[in-house]
């Protein structure tokens, strides 16, 4: 029993802890958890996942896959695939053939492994990882058409490939060709039910939450409920087809205009990397060293042929003759890492082979695992450099999001804007977005805080949000709402107009509900709205040798320092915890 305890504790605080390496040094984590996940398991034995879990090992990973894609289906938007569509629909179509087709003949003659795991192998292996290319995009911010149709590639393509996989499997063991109109009637039912059922679930949920027929306390654990349900019901009717029902329903779900699912969203993705951190340390666990020592340089090569030769010739027949950009197209070929689908879809078929006997069936799990770990590794590292190079994304962006249009946020805008740093304002108040627009500035009308303005406002450019309110509580909500963009460290706020008295700060102003506090604590926008409307003045003042920052203030010992502009032309918000310290060279920024 204290065994048992000590594996299941050891999963958790590896995978979290694996996860919490690959954020501090900005690598995909996925390489640390397979990192842990190799030296918990085949070399230190810490971790026996087939003792521990028997069998429901399997059917667990199932559960928490069908889980991870749920929660991908909610961050897609329809809305998003507009001017992308062709390109998308050739990806999952079109783009699933050759990548099939070339890792099958790849994985024949690299692996040395029989045709029929070949072809089970290269279906399996059409598949992205929503889980890699959805931090790496975050990190990146490409602009243009690529992060959409990455994301939407990502998140769909498992279901396909997942289907795809189940398909040859059935047909191998039917005996091949001659199974063709069983493999057709498979396709018709899995897209039949995971249409059907994926949407019914979804529609079920919103007219329960509409109606209120389910209490707020069990909204996430009945969506928890429904979706396993759903999974649970579709792999009854069809084997597989759950992985397809849990994705549409998400999608579906994510754009439905009747009920909010904003809560929903944020438990899910905190679900998310636990069950990922999890499976990716189980799965790891079980792997065969010795088996993947014995692939040698074929498997480096069978790799190799899926970086260099498959995924550019997918791209090269999914975009020919549409709008996309040459640099667009190289991002794309260049963007194709593996991940956790891919290794539990492999180890589930990889079993059934093996016991029938198919000759190279024992080596698709390592096969498996070398491609997810040289992939992320490969693109992890080498995506977002070539991203700058290519003009799709910004090594150090520099623009502000700036929560406000009245007018102490446009006149800041504009000195902003003038310095050369990209400004973007959004407010609720038309008649404050209209006074912008005139005045220059780029204005978006929409609620700091709805759901689909992460989805709306064009954010390659932006590095930091800087919420101006006069209202502290939007403002706390607006850079919660930010910092999954930004992270925490780039999301501030204007400080509380009235302080709480002494120990309550914790009970009345949580750092975890908050933003970092703009200019000091003693600087509330009420404070910088009557200087400005006073008749004070937002200035940049060059700092020199001769007139030092200390020489400002003594000209100026009423001022309020708000920015620094550094000599490489880096913008540094002054905070509560980093007072203002400009050097010679450098601009000072301060209402005045």
């Amino acid at each position: 029993m204290e065994e048992h305890l000590i594996q299941l504790a050891l999963l958790v605080v590896l995978g979290i802890g694996a996860q919490w390496v690959g954020w501090r040094v900005k690598i995909p984590s996925i390489l640390f958890l397979l990192g842990a996940g190799i030296a918990a398991g085949p070399v230190f034995g810490w971790v026996r996942p087939d003792a521990l879990f028997g069998d429901l090992l399997l059917p667990l990973v199932s559960v928490c896959v069908a889980l991870i894609l749920f929660e991908g289906g909610l961050t897609l938007r329809f809305s998003e695939l507009a001017s992308v569509s062709t390109v998308f629909w050739r990806l999952v179509t079109v783009g699933v053939a050759v990548t099939w087709g070339v890792t099958a003949v790849a994985a024949h003659y690299c692996l040395q492994v029989s045709w029929p795991v070949s072809l089970l192998l290269g279906a399996i292996l059409v598949v992205t990882g929503p889980t890699v290319i959805g931090p790496l995009l975050r990190h990146i911010r490409p602009t243009g058409k690529v992060g959409p149709l990455l994301k939407w590639e990502g998140i769909m393509i498992d279901p396909v490939g997942a289907s795809l996989a189940v398909l040859v499997f059935e047909a191998i063991d039917a005996g091949g060709g001659h199974a063709a109109p069983e493999v057709a009637w498979g396709v018709v039912k899995t897209l039949g039910i995971g249409l059907g059922l994926g949407i019914l679930s979804a529609n079920t949920l919103v007219l329960l939450i509409r109606r209120y027929w389910i209490p707020e306390m069990l909204h996430v654990a009945f969506s928890l409920a429904l979706v396993l349900g759903a999974f649970a019901l579709s792999n009854t009717l069809m084997h597989e087809s759950g992985l397809l029902t849990v994705t549409i329903m998400g999608v579906w779900l994510a754009n439905q205009k009747k009920v909010s699912i904003r809560h929903l969203v944020e438990f899910k993705e905190n679900l998310r990397v636990l069950l990922l951190s999890v499976l990716f340390i189980l799965l790891a666990a079980r792997l065969d060293l010795a088996m993947l020592k014995e692939l040698g340089w074929g498997g480096f090569a069978f790799v190799l042929i899926l970086i260099l030769v498959a995924r550019p010739l997918s791209m090269f027949f999914c975009t020919v003759g549409t709008t996309m950009t040459r640099a667009e197209r190289i991002f794309l070929c260049w963007m194709a890492p593996r991940g956790i689908v891919a290794a539990a879809v492999t180890s589930v078929f990889a079993i059934s082979l093996a016991e029938n006997g198919y000759a190279g069936a024992e080596r698709m799990v390592p096969a498996t695992f070398l491609v997810i770990g040289i992939t992320v590794l490969v693109y992890g590292l080498t995506a977002g450099p070539l991203a700058k190079r290519l003009g799709l994304a910004i090594a150090n962006p520099q623009g502000s999001v700036i929560i406000g249009a009245h007018a102490p946020a446009r006149e800041l805008g504009q000195v902003l804007q003038k310095e050369g740093f990209d400004v973007l304002l959004v407010d609720s108040n038309w008649s404050n977005v209209t006074k912008a627009r005139q005045e220059g500035l780029p204005a978006h009308y929409g609620d700091a805080l709805s759901e689909d303005l992460l989805d709306d406002l064009p954010l390659d450019r932006m590095g930091r949000v800087l919420a101006l309110t006069g209202n502290y509580t939007v403002n706390a909500l607006a850079t919660l709402h930010f910092a999954e963009v930004f992270g925490r460290s780039e999301t501030y706020q204007m400080a509380m107009e009235h302080k709480p008295s002494k120990g309550q700060d914790e009970a009345e102003l949580p750092r975890h509900l908050r933003g970092r506090i703009l200019f000091g604590e003693d600087v509330p926008f009420r404070l910088i709205s009557e200087r400005i409307w006073g008749g004070a003045k937002i200035k940049v003042t060059p700092l020199t040798d001769e007139f030092t920052y200390d020489a400002y203030q003594e000209q100026n010992p009423e001022a309020i320092p708000l920015f620094v502009v550094t000599e490489d032309k880096c913008l540094n918000v002054i905070t509560s915890e980093d007072p203002p310290a400009p050097l010679p060279g450098q601009k000072l920024v301060s209402l005045a």
